[in-house]
């Protein structure tokens, strides 16, 4: 074969090696170029909470429903800020048209936030949000002022004429959660910050063993109490043990904020007054139809969805409106 015949088959071997590197890329209104699922990614702040157990297997059902595929990740602890940080790297490499994160530091995951929307990832806040709001797409979560705000207004009613003598038992220190849920509170019982009706103010980190440690430790000051505000259930579960080690359990009027079967459960059986459920299935089922409804044509959700909380007691008070436990346990988590 002769020179010129040998440059002719070079040629179109390399042309045939170029069009092999190329792939048409899917814009953000079009299906995967090779026929595949669309990806989501879920980050949340552990893997272990029944909570976001109940957030990620909604989110899972879901994406199902919608052909979707669903890559879920976790931090290793809740304040895990560098595990989600790689988490969501992890899942741009996937490549990831959506990810919905459930932030444990609303400040320190926002450069992991801002490289993934410089991508084209959409990113959708879940149960917590970001500080500024604005450094994801949008927010789909509870008004957790809201939620303290409401708990603070009930434990104040259900006090009727005895004077608030308070505990609170906070969740992870910094956390915007916890912040807002505790000023809420405030808000609600009719109580600044330093106010002497409050005896003590713990952080539990929302687990029901620190919570417990916490309550012997505030009880060694003060016997006296009552009432206790709790960031979420376990909380208020720990709380529970250690006034009824006590002896003094039914002279404390606890309030809580979550709304799990088992939260549910302790109010149906007095250990807790209320509770404010809040509606994690709702949050995750909405975020995965927005990350879909991307996906397939462009279109973005903005600003915050505010998926509701509801409070839930067999002791309904004038003024508020509520659900006895048997609506909550047919309803618990949404």
């Amino acid at each position: 074969m002769g020179r010129r015949g040998l440059a002719i088959i070079a040629a179109g071997l390399l042309a045939l090696a170029a069009s092999g590197c190329t792939s048409q890329k899917a814009g953000s209104g079009d299906q995967p170029a090779d026929g595949g699922r669309i990806k989501v990614g879920l980050v949340t702040k552990t893997d272990s909470n029944p909570y976001f157990v109940a957030l990620r297997d909604s989110a899972k059902a879901e994406a199902e429903r919608g052909g979707a595929e669903l890559v879920a990740l976790a931090g290793k602890f809740d304040g895990d800020n560098e595990g989600q940080v790689a988490a969501i790297e992890n899942l741009v490499q996937q490549g990831a048209k959506t990810i919905m994160i459930t932030p444990s530091n609303s400040t320190g995951i926002l450069g992991a936030i801002k490289k993934a929307r410089d991508k084209g990832v959409l990113v959708i806040a879940l149960d917590t949000e970001t500080d500024p709001k604005d450094a994801v797409d949008a927010t789909f979560a509870s008004d957790n002022t809201e939620a303290g705000r409401m708990q603070g207004t009930y434990v104040k009613a259900a006090l009727g004429t005895k004077p608030p003598k308070l505990i609170m038992l906070d969740g992870t220190p910094g956390s915007t959660v916890s912040e807002q849920r505790h000023n809420g509170f405030l808000e609600g019982i009719g109580l600044k910050t330093g106010d002497p009706a409050i005896l003590g103010v713990e952080s539990t980190n929302g687990e029901q063993n620190k919570a417990q440690t916490a309550t012997e430790n505030l009880l060694q000051r003060d016997t006296s109490l009552t009432a206790v505000y709790t960031l979420n259930e376990p909380a208020a579960r720990g709380a529970y043990v250690a006034l009824q080690a006590k002896g003094i359990a039914g002279q404390v009027v606890i309030g809580s904020i979550d709304g799990s079967c088992q939260g549910v459960t302790d109010v149906k059986d007095g250990k807790v007054v209320a509770t404010v459920m809040q509606f994690p299935k709702k949050m995750a089922a909405e975020g995965v139809k927005a990350a879909i409804e991307f996906a397939k044509s462009g279109k973005k959700p903005t600003g915050f969805v505010n998926t509701g909380v509801t409070v839930i007691t067999d002791k309904p008070v004038p003024g508020i409106q509520s659900q006895d436990t048997a609506w909550g346990l047919q309803n618990c988590w949404g």
